[in-house]
């Protein structure tokens, strides 16, 4: 708060200068905004770090609680902690965030999505694909079986091709603000019983988050069952499920997959992941609680989704291949898919893209963007023999 006092300090000087000498000459004028101009960037540091505080509302600062879908003492959750705590000092007291973890607030998911909206929360943290059910869009604000397989694509769609606008005009039908994504991670299947080859998912029981992805699966003749991710471990430790697909093994570690599990699938060389290589998370705010940030204060949270989009994802990556020898040297084997099995999941994978799509006018409109980039020369990931037939 030492940047604001500072500010109101030189604001009354500049009132009395103007009181006292109308007549000025400019050179003087120039000067003594000049020396302002350098005083309050000195200030803390605070004027080049956060946006301006302009009047009282915005000095007593906004306070936000935030539930993330990360369970309590995962990596996922201890990045996500850091990031709300640090905000105070970051907006110079303007915005404050609590954080919650995974079923502190709201109970489930649905009940998330429903204290966001009343405004219980102020915001959420969530894996945007859990709201299939209540967006068919979602399906495709977050990477989908054989789609766009590289963060960098779904930054460039977002960022570049319009799909942050895009997701903002669906939310906002919810009264919600969709801030932006945030990358974390591929997910990868733990199981009790080895399981290398699409084949082998013939009679499975598996975890999956459901929508598009759990389709695929069942295609496969899997039996599939939507669990959060603290449910998965004593699934697994009963053996109601056979396998579980959940995030990358930094995460899977901290919850214990390698007690109850001894084989991880991966897909081919390079890739950790052909059902959903890129599982985006975002930050999603209640509208009217975002509506009372400044236009700053909006596009300072916005900068800073963005800032840690790039940071949790670099975290979670190093602590990765760290995990992964853990799991290694406790004696799990690891598997990979070949591209066989990814022509496979891709054949499986389009009809069922294109039934989503059709679900309601947004879906169309958001899968639209994307099949136009992966058909475009640039990417070359789908031709029009592949989708023939198809239509939306």
């Amino acid at each position: 708060m030492g940047g604001l006092t500072v500010n109101n300090n030189i604001n009354k000087e500049l009132s009395k200068k103007i009181k006292s000498s109308k007549t000025q000459s400019t050179s003087t004028r120039r000067s003594f905004l000049k020396l302002a101009g350098t005083t309050a960037a000195v200030a803390g540091g605070s004027a080049l770090s956060a946006p301006f505080i302009s009047d009282a509302n915005a000095a007593a600062g906004h306070k936000w609680k935030v539930q993330s879908t990360w369970d309590a003492g995962t990596t996922g959750y201890t990045l996500f902690e850091e990031w709300c705590q640090s905000f105070k000092e970051r907006s110079g007291g303007e915005l404050s965030i609590q954080p919650f973890a995974a079923k502190s607030v709201a109970a489930d998911n649905n009940a998330l999505f429903d204290s966001v909206r009343n405004g219980v929360l102020q915001g959420m943290n969530p894996f945007t694909l859990y709201w299939a059910g209540k967006i068919p869009a979602s399906v495709f604000l977050s990477s989908y079986p054989v789609g766009p397989d590289q963060p960098a694509q779904w930054d460039t769609m977002f960022y570049g091709l319009g799909l942050l606008e895009k997701a903002r005009e669906i939310y906002a039908k919810f009264g919600l603000v969709y801030v932006g994504p945030i990358q974390h991670d591929a997910n990868i299947i733990h199981s009790k019983i080895p399981v290398s080859s699409v084949e082998d998912f013939k009679g499975l029981k598996l975890r999956v988050p459901g929508g598009m992805v759990s389709e695929v699966f069942q295609s496969f003749g899997a039996s599939t069952v939507s669990l959060p991710g603290s449910d998965i471990f004593p699934a697994l430790e009963k053996g109601t499920i056979d396998a579980a697909d959940y995030v990358g093994p930094a995460v899977n570690w901290d919850l214990g997959f390698g007690q109850v599990t001894k084989h991880i699938l991966f897909g081919p060389p390079g890739l950790m992941s052909v059902y959903q290589p890129v599982d985006l998370m975002d930050l999603t705010v209640n509208k009217r609680a975002w509506d009372k940030l400044s236009p700053a204060m909006q596009q300072f949270v916005e900068d800073q989704v963005k800032t840690y989009s790039l940071d949790h994802y670099v975290s979670i990556q190093k602590r990765n291949v760290e995990a992964l020898k853990k799991f290694t040297d406790s004696g799990s084997t690891v598997s990979r898919m070949g591209q066989a099995d990814l022509d496979k999941f891709r054949q499986a994978a389009i009809p069922i893209w294109y039934k989503w799509a059709k679900k309601d006018a947004n879906a169309s409109a958001v899968f639209k963007i994307q099949l136009d980039y992966m058909m475009n020369g640039i990417m070359g990931y789908i031709s029009p023999s592949d989708i023939k037939g198809q239509s939306l």
